[in-house]
């Protein structure tokens, strides 16, 4: 079984990135953090809790984030990749040697809003 802080790598063109899910407290959120493995930029999308959001809490497993209308799993590397694709395609990776942290909310809802089309 793999350790769920260890990071995996993510290769995209010829850039690796690599990444790690975390759930912290207080303010129950899920943390999904990407790492460019060359400049140590690093990006953090965070799902908090909050009504109609679900994050593991008991009901959810480790690295799911959902709604009504789905769920991901943020232990997924094809989940993770899409997420990046996400961020980079509206132009919000970080640069060099900098941290962003964005919602993962407005993220989840271009994801499972392009699934339901």
């Amino acid at each position: 079984m793999r350790k769920t802080h260890q990071l995996r790598r993510l290769v995209v063109g010829e850039e690796t990135w690599l990444w790690s899910v975390r759930h912290r407290h207080p303010e129950c959120r899920e943390i999904l953090s990407l790492h460019h493995d060359a400049t140590r930029a690093t990006l953090r999308i965070v799902f908090r809790a909050r009504p109609g959001r679900l994050v593991p809490d008991g009901l959810l497993h480790s690295g799911g984030v959902g709604d009504r209308r789905a769920v991901l799993n943020l232990h997924e590397p094809g989940t993770v990749r899409r997420l990046f694709d996400e961020v980079a395609s509206s132009g919000q990776l970080p640069t060099t040697s900098t941290e962003k942290e964005l919602d993962g909310w407005p993220l989840f809802d271009a994801l499972v809003g392009r699934d339901d089309a």
